[in-house]
């Protein structure tokens, strides 16, 4: 059977990636002052990051119609399944939903229709995505791909590490003196998906030290490594992302690495100099 993995676009892919046909992404939009910006090829990082260091105002993000879905239903393909952010994070999952009902209302069920709610972002759909080409490529059912997916996203693990904490202060979810003590002391929070909520799981002087940090984390908690792929994202800071990958790779041995640069939701959630990790 034929398929195809639609992801909103916070699944961050390489250029390399994008060019498989299989997959397609349906962009969020991104809304600054009085600016909406769409998160597709035309996204401008540069122009977006200086958009938000300058403006007192906390970006956000809009979700896809679920129109946009229905449409991106309508292809060849047997089996679709649809990828989105955390449904604890986003409205996407629900905008997907939607627009499923509405296709199978007009043209019944003859297409079988999946929409996976990752519990991540970033890396962390892609690694959904992986699964899910691999699975259809060795040639399992529309069943146990869904089955064998669930599965899989429900054991990634999400880590990431905030150069900033504008986005936070902004979104109120730091008290004015607590963001100025960890602004003056350079502290770095470490955060942690869990069960598709985000968490913060330690702390660190200096933004160097916190990626160490959550390096060791994945280091010490991840299971099986050899079978699994390593997947990194960065938000303008290749440097930093490269060198976390080679810190990991000096002690754990892994199936694969995978590393590419944020798009516009991603950055919009970790900010200039983010870095997330999931594996």
């Amino acid at each position: 059977m034929t398929y195809k993995i639609i992801g909103d676009s916070c699944m961050d892919l390489t250029e390399e990636t994008k060019k498989d046909s299989h997959f397609q992404l349906i962009p969020l939009t991104l809304q600054i002052d009085h600016a909406s910006i769409i998160d597709d090829e035309t996204f401008n990082q540069k122009d977006f990051l200086k958009r938000v260091k300058e403006s007192e105002e906390c970006p956000r993000s809009a979700c896809p119609s679920p129109e946009m879905f229905k449409e991106a239903f309508s292809c060849e393909a047997d089996m679709v399944f649809v990828i989105t952010l955390s449904q604890h994070l986003s409205g996407t999952y629900n905008s997907a939903m939607v627009g499923k009902q509405m296709y199978e209302e007009e043209f019944g069920g003859e297409k079988k229709i999946h929409v996976f709610s990752s519990d991540s972002a970033s890396v962390g759909e892609t690694l959904i995505a992986f699964k899910i080409r691999e699975l259809a490529e060795a040639g399992a059912s529309f069943e146990e791909i869904v089955k064998k997916a669930q599965d899989f996203l429900e054991h990634i693990d999400t880590y990431f590490v905030l150069e900033t904490l504008d986005f936070l202060k902004k979104n109120g979810r730091l008290t004015g003196l607590t963001a100025l003590l960890a602004t003056a002391l350079n502290i770095k929070p470490i955060m942690q998906g869990d069960g598709g909520v985000i968490v913060k799981l330690d702390q660190a002087r200096g933004i160097d030290r916190a990626v160490r940090k959550m390096c060791d984390a994945v280091i010490s908690r991840v299971k099986n490594p050899g079978e699994k792929i390593l997947a990194i994202s960065h938000c303008n800071c290749p440097e930093r992302a490269q060198a976390a990958r080679d810190y990991i790779l000096e002690r754990i041995s892994v199936k694969e690495v995978y590393l590419t640069g944020m798009a516009g939701v991603s950055s919009l959630y970790a900010g200039d100099g983010g870095v997330i990790i999931c594996i």
